[in-house]
């Protein structure tokens, strides 16, 4: 059985009214998590317009929900150093009682073409890296957590990152910490989510190529092979738009997806959030597939 999330981009809207929607999706049974993105400008829209920095405001929501599986979709590994990362995300695991998933990528990297991401990092003093070494600093930064999550004491030494006598106390309230959901699609990147993710992330079709994601989860099950570990320990899940106007597309996509393996679906809900966007989703999309699935 399929599972579903929800997906509201804190961009370009004020924090009551993305609030609104979680309070609503943490009512609605069948949405078993919501996510929130990881920028720190707004990629649509007026370049000044509102943004709300992640972690944050994930800690808040948190705080004001009680049911709900939450992460960032997904969290720049390039804007906060690993050992940090991993004290946000213990002390977010504390605040939800254990309903963390820490979403988690590559980040900004040198890439060909219009990189959405130069403008975004200038802003903020970051540099963009070699995408090997974004990959390998996410490697890094993954064996990082999951020291930081299980022992005392933890010294570090990586090519990128290292650590000296660190304390990370309290622990994440989810033993041996919270589940890593990894995003990208890329060779290098498949095998770093083969040898540590609890769940593959990828972005949804655009024009319902369900081909492309089966192709790179044929990848990713070869590298876990390579490594010894079963690929059925990793839950596939894409995200994808839940269309207001065409809510017959959004189920095909999703029932294809499924048919490939998919079992975790992120509907990113569009603008405007109005009252009762959770339960449209769950009455419109989610409750009618789940019926056609069992």
């Amino acid at each position: 059985m399929v599972e579903f999330g929800i997906k509201t981009v804190p961009a370009q809207i004020g924090y009551d009214e993305l609030a609104a929607v979680w309070h609503e999706a943490d009512a609605v049974e069948v949405i078993r998590d919501a996510w929130l993105w990881d920028h720190l400008l707004p990629l649509m829209g007026p370049k000044g317009g509102p943004i709300f920095e992640g972690w944050t405001l994930l800690a808040a929501l948190a705080a004001q929900t009680g049911r709900l599986r939450m992460g960032l979709l997904v969290t720049s590994n390039r804007l906060r150093p690993p050992a940090m990362l991993a004290k946000i995300a213990a002390t977010v695991d504390a605040i939800s009682h254990g309903r963390l998933v820490v979403g988690l990528g590559v980040g900004g990297t040198h890439q060909d073409g219009e990189n959405p991401a130069l403008a975004e990092y200038a802003a903020y003093g970051f540099d963009l890296v070699p995408p090997a070494e974004g990959i390998a600093r996410l490697d890094e930064t993954c064996r990082i957590l999951r020291r930081l999550w299980t022992e005392e004491v933890v010294d570090f030494d990586g090519k990128y990152y290292r650590l000296r006598e660190n304390y990370c106390s309290p622990k994440p309230v989810q033993h041996p910490g919270p589940p890593l959901l990894l995003g990208g699609w890329g060779d290098r990147t498949l095998r770093v989510v083969a040898e540590h993710a609890d769940i593959w992330n990828i972005p949804g079709p655009p024009h319902n190529d369900t081909a492309l994601i089966a192709e790179r989860g044929t990848v990713l099950d070869e590298h876990c092979r390579a490594i010894g570990r079963d690929p059925r320990e990793i839950t596939w899940s894409v995200q994808t738009h839940a269309f207001p106007d065409d809510v017959e597309r959004t189920r095909r996509t999703v029932l294809e997806l499924a048919d490939i393996g998919v079992g975790h679906v992120v509907l990113n809900l569009l603008k405007p959030f109005r009252p009762g966007l959770a339960t449209w989703a769950a009455e419109e999309i989610i409750q009618p597939i789940q019926a056609k699935l069992a």
